[in-house]
């Protein structure tokens, strides 16, 4: 990755696009295989993927571990809960609380998908070595854990 002066932007080498671009394209690769298979959207195995290893979350929980808008999520789980791979049941603690799992055929899916999902992540982790795989975990844990408040940035500088 090359640095410049500051003022013009390389969009090839913008660190946030180039990330933007692989993550959509694997996304996009692994896609193929579940979309025509399950009939699953990416959203839609985003929240059977959560569902899958948290239940009894609220939509809101979902979308926050997916990083998706509240609008894609609703969308994905009013689909899942017609197809009936999700159950909606109400909070013991709080009965306005509505909690989404799995239900028994959302986790046939799950157990379907996730090998699928499993086995192409070592696909793509099998052309990297041993000692790229931690450096690439321990980079993406570190960006992972910045605070990306870039208002305050801007207006500091």
């Amino acid at each position: 990755m090359s640095q410049n002066d500051g003022t013009t932007l390389h969009l090839h080498e913008f660190l946030p696009y180039r990330l933007f671009v692989l993550a959509s394209r694997i996304s996009q690769s692994l896609a193929k295989h579940y979309e025509e298979r399950f009939n699953i959207s990416r959203p839609e195995w985003r929240v059977i993927a959560v569902l899958g290893e948290t239940p009894h979350l609220s939509a809101a929980q979902v979308a926050d571990r997916t990083a998706m808008d509240k609008v894609a999520i609703s969308r994905a789980v009013s689909k899942l809960l017609g197809a009936e791979l999700l159950q909606r049941n109400f909070s013991e603690q709080d009965k306005r609380r509505s909690e989404l799992s799995l239900s028994s055929s959302g986790i046939a899916v799950y157990q379907k998908i996730a090998p699928i999902a499993l086995k192409y992540e070592k696909m793509i982790l099998d052309q990297l070595s041993d000692g790229e795989q931690e450096l690439l975990t321990k980079v993406l844990t570190k960006l992972d854990a910045l605070d990306l408040d870039f208002d305050n940035e801007c207006e500091q500088n």
